[in-house]
């Protein structure tokens, strides 16, 4: 059977699907949290003015980009400290976790310098007004010093989870959800003697929110008893280039993964801007699609991060046919999320399109695209979570390929002929995504059934 899922009986899978989502859903709560915070910096944005609604959105863009790409690198920590957990090497869980946070403090001084040196760029491929580009130039400006925070958060936010503390990640997370609506109002609209930045003070706000995140979140870590006997503050460590090296080449595989990932549909969202018609329907009502699949998106990576944590402990424990099933609750009860959310978005797209605009135009035509991103839920979630439990495995060269082969050469590349060339239109990106997914689904779950009897076939060799 496709990774043991049959080996042990309903009270064991039942057992291991609470662990995933006792450790799971916190996460999600703490992404949704993020989530929320960008839609604040759209609703405050787009109060500001037009103008200022699209320079948040085109900086943003820019950002995530950014972001999303390190994210993944910093995730490497995440297998790295779960297998120490599970081997109970107690000291070498703060000796990483302390190098994780140098570690991120480079890598996000390097994304903000990244950030600002997009902007050259970002302006010569963009055809929009002045002012616009003036407030996307200025967003990107402010936004960049959040970057070194965003990571330190991320290397804190690695550390935690994988010792089975998701829930203070998911405290602070609400807590500067809240803190980003009146420095929002401030920043924005120029409250209390500040001068009224517009969509550019969006950028101001979420970088004192990530700063103050990371603090937060730093000073929990180091007031939690649990967490105080892995040492992670009790002493000082200098970068170790041996660490660096080890968590470099473990994470430049995922880093590139995300990138994949969302550059895929960044750059669909500039195509799309170029397709004859009615650009501004066509503009609004991907963003609307991207927005609601990007929010369901988070559940079956939220389960993909427990995955990881789970696998990671359990080979850290030598506990190899335990890792390997548990590889299969998470991705059985994926399939079982992913038909739940693709009968959610059939029934509910109408509505659910209402929920972002009234235009009738904008609603029809998202109505119409949802149809295709419930085609996709099928298999998106399924390629989502294997490739977590691969990282698991501290393999994560295979999944980059896969995400390279799948996205750009069966998604982008076929889309783009589809929707230019065979006059599909914008479904043409859309047809070719549920055809790329569906097979970086096949591909990953394949050498996750491999890899995994591989480890446990391997086991048996060194016991002889």
């Amino acid at each position: 059977m496709l990774l043991d899922i049959r080996r042990f009986g309903w009270p064991t899978y039942k057992k291991e699907l609470s662990s995933l989502i006792h450790l799971g859903l916190p996460m999600l709560l703490s992404q949704l949290a993020q989530v929320g915070t960008s839609f604040i910096d759209t609703v405050m944005a787009g109060g500001a003015g037009k103008g200022d609604l699209a320079a948040v959105a085109l900086g943003s863009s820019v950002f995530i980009t950014i972001y999303v790409t390190l994210t993944g690198l910093m995730t490497a920590l995440n297998p790295m400290i779960s297998q120490l957990y599970g081997a109970k090497h107690s000291v070498q869980v703060g000796e990483m976790g302390r190098q994780g946070l140098w570690y991120g403090l480079i890598v996000g001084v390097l994304g903000m310098v990244v950030t600002w040196l997009a902007i050259a760029p970002f302006r010569l491929w963009l055809d929009v007004s002045k002012d616009t580009f003036a407030i996307a130039e200025n967003y990107l400006w402010f936004i960049g010093f959040a970057m070194p925070a965003a990571m330190l958060h991320r290397a804190l936010h690695a550390y935690a989870s994988s010792l089975n503390k998701p829930k203070v990640i998911m405290w602070v997370s609400w807590l500067c959800f809240f803190i980003n609506i009146p420095l929002n109002w401030i920043f924005v609209y120029g409250k209390f003697g500040m001068p009224a930045l517009g969509g550019a003070g969006c950028g101001l706000a979420t970088a004192v929110v990530f700063w103050i995140n990371a603090l937060v979140l730093w000073l929990l870590i180091a007031k939690d008893r649990t967490l105080q006997a892995f040492g992670l503050m009790d002493r000082f460590d200098w970068p170790n280039p041996k660490a660096f090296l080890e968590i470099t080449k473990l994470g430049v595989p995922i880093g590139l993964s995300f990138f994949i990932e969302v550059s895929l549909f960044t750059c669909i969202m500039f195509l799309v801007a170029k397709l004859d018609g009615n650009t501004e329907d066509y503009v609004a009502a991907q963003q609307v699609v991207i927005s609601l699949t990007s929010l369901i998106y988070m559940i079956p990576q939220s389960l993909g991060s427990a995955a990881t944590v789970r696998v990671g402990f359990s080979l850290g424990r030598e506990e190899y046919h335990r890792a390997r099933y548990i590889s299969g609750v998470g991705i059985s009860f994926a399939m079982l999320i992913s038909l739940g959310t693709a009968i959610f978005l059939v029934l509910l797209r109408y509505p659910l399109a209402m929920m972002y605009t009234n235009d009738a135009a904008v609603i029809a035509l998202a109505g119409s695209i949802i149809l295709y991103a419930a085609a996709f839920q099928l298999v998106d979630a399924v390629q989502c979570v294997a490739g977590f439990c691969l990282r698991g495995y501290k393999v994560t060269t295979v999944p980059m390929l896969i995400h390279i082969v799948a996205f750009w050469g069966c998604g982008l590349i076929p889309g783009y002929w589809l929707a230019f060339h065979q006059d599909m239109g914008i479904y043409g990106f859309w047809a070719a995504l549920i055809v790329s997914l569906g097979l970086a689904a096949v591909f990953s779950l394949w050498y996750l059934e491999m890899h995994s009897q591989k480890v446990i076939t391997q086991m048996r060799v060194r016991i002889l």
